[in-house]
């Protein structure tokens, strides 16, 4: 896994990196496999030419290989990032201050193997999913640890505190 296509911003560094499992493939491979075969059927039993039907059914399987292996998920101390494209390229960007609420789902297959999907709910809409990864359980819980983090800093310096105490004395002091 490559990191020339997220920045850094300062003494950010990476907590997670993943990818989604190679069987998301699976529908995609399916239906090229299918075509393949009606393609070849097609070549024994009516015209020899039908052969190049195999051409688009193995375009179909290489799409959904490079698909899924051109996904890319990270979880650093700052954001959560999302990399995906085959022809072109997709990067999402969420800092951790936006992040609402995390959720994890499995499916039957998911939960004997070991794998699910990750939802992250994102200030302003538009909710963020890392699909069929490893463990899930444990990146929700890390992505939660991250935001707990952040909102559990204090804004503003000591200064500034100290000051707004003063106020709020002189204000007390005022009404008494």
């Amino acid at each position: 896994m490559s990191d020339d296509w997220w920045f850094r911003r300062g003494d950010e560094s990476i907590v997670w990196a993943g990818q989604p499992r190679i069987s998301a493939a699976l529908p995609g491979v399916g239906v090229g496999v299918v075509v393949c075969a009606l393609a070849a059927a097609a070549t024994v039993f009516a015209d020899p030419r039908a052969v190049v039907g195999v051409v688009p059914g193995i375009g179909l399987i290489a799409w959904a290989l490079l698909r899924v292996k051109r996904t890319e998920y990270l979880l650093t101390t700052r954001a959560l990032w999302l990399k995906r494209g085959v022809a072109g390229r997709t990067v999402r960007r969420v800092g951790l201050q936006k992040v609402q609420n995390t959720g994890y789902s499995r499916s039957i297959t998911g939960s004997a193997f070991g794998y699910g999907t990750v939802t992250v709910e994102v200030a302003g809409g538009d909710d963020l999913q890392f699909r069929r990864i490893d463990d899930p359980e444990s990146v929700q819980t890390a992505i939660m640890d991250r935001t707990a983090s952040a909102d559990e800093r204090v804004p503003g310096s000591a200064a500034q505190w100290r000051s707004i105490l003063s106020v709020v004395r002189e204000i007390r002091a005022g009404i008494e």
